[in-house]
């Protein structure tokens, strides 16, 4: 990946959440009156997909950002979320193979429910962002179709302790494994988009 890659959807992802929040914050704390952020993360970053390095790493620290804000902002009543939405729009469309594509087409004009509309996430938003979220702050949300669902950040599962000494690498070697029995997580690279519940593309 050359480094404009890298830096150019950095900036408009990372960059482009961090100053319209820092403005709003501003003007919500300048005037002494709550308010509500929603940030867009993705499951590109909460789960990290392949070949998507730079906007995955984006999305992850927006959702970083987005809790931290919160911590921050809690003393104001400024409350902040994030969501992961999942839809097809005319961006990502053409990921759809044509019969899947000619099938949708043929529910809509049915009037069917189509689960991956981008209308269907817009609820999620007004909801976060009215009164009735205020005790809302810090969270992170997928949402698509008929589905929200609340994810949960890293959070210590497995502990191995060395008694009061600093570990040796060697002794290390021996122990990790204890690490992986106790939390049922595999030591191998793992592609964590395949534990969604809800894919475009099964």
């Amino acid at each position: 990946m050359p480094e404009d890659d890298w830096d150019a959807v950095i900036a408009v992802h990372l960059r482009g959440h961090f100053l319209p929040t820092r403005a709003a914050v501003r003007y919500w704390r300048e005037a002494r009156r709550p308010g509500h952020l929603v940030h867009t993360s993705s499951t590109a970053g909460l789960l990290g997909n392949f070949g998507q390095a730079n906007y995955g790493a984006a999305k992850a620290g927006i959702a970083a950002f987005s809790t931290i804000v919160a911590t921050e902002g809690a003393r104001s009543g400024i409350t902040s979320n994030a969501i992961a939405p999942a839809a097809l729009t005319r961006l990502t469309q053409d990921l759809l193979p044509d019969e899947l594509r000619q099938a949708r087409e043929v529910a809509q004009a049915r009037g069917e429910f189509d689960f991956f509309a981008p209308e269907n996430v817009a609820p999620l938003v007004v909801f976060l962002c009215s009164d009735a979220a205020a005790h809302i702050s810090g969270k992170v949300f997928g949402v698509q179709g008929d589905s929200v669902e609340i994810f949960q950040p890293f959070s210590s599962v497995a502990e191995i302790r060395n008694d009061g000494r600093r570990w040796d690498p060697a002794d290390l070697s021996d122990r990790i494994e204890e690490l992986f029995t106790a939390s049922g997580i595999g030591p191998g690279a793992e592609n964590m988009m395949l534990r969604m519940r809800h894919q475009i593309l099964n």
